[in-house]
């Protein structure tokens, strides 16, 4: 294995967006250094669910209700 060649991996702090901090180990920053989020899974609709709706963007939908809505899996 090459000598070297790796990121230093140490310990650093990471402080949420409600100001929580944890230690973690990382590549990023230097020894001791703070991490400070903008985004993080306590307030970011990826984590927590947002608003899901379904959005008709152009009629796609319609367009495709139009198109395929006569199809079913029943036998005839």
């Amino acid at each position: 294995m090459k000598k070297n060649i790796h990121p230093d991996y140490h310990m650093i702090k990471v402080q949420m967006t409600d100001g929580t901090v944890y230690e973690t180990r990382s590549t990023w920053g230097k020894e001791g250094d703070t991490l400070q989020l903008d985004i993080d899974p306590t307030v970011h609709p990826a984590w927590t669910g947002g608003n899901q709706r379904m959005l008709d963007q152009g009629g796609q939908v319609a367009r495709f209700n139009k198109r395929f809505g006569g199809l079913s899996l029943k036998g005839k």
